[in-house]
């Protein structure tokens, strides 16, 4: 395994973690923004508000994304699977 071959398969996997993890963050930060906004306006402080919702939006949000995650995941073993030769050189 060469080192550009090793810093390629780095950057892979980093996008694809990145790919995977920040629509679920992202749909994380957009709930706890607007929970945060209905608390600011009704002056309610309660701090188990904010985890049902965005437990919920993350639930939601893995039910439609889980299909896309789940190809983008399966394409990247597949790559990283018919790699195996070139990398025990």
């Amino acid at each position: 395994m060469t080192e550009a071959m090793a810093m390629s398969l780095m950057k892979e996997a980093i996008t694809t973690a990145l790919l995977l993890a920040l629509p679920l963050l992202g749909v994380g930060l957009v709930v706890g923004l607007v929970i945060s906004l209905f608390q600011a306006v009704t002056q309610i402080h309660e701090t188990t508000l904010t985890f049902v919702p965005k437990l919920l939006g993350i639930a939601a949000a893995l039910v439609f994304l889980g299909p896309w995650m789940l190809h983008r995941l399966l394409a990247f073993t597949t790559s990283l699977f018919a790699l195996m030769p070139q990398m025990v050189r």
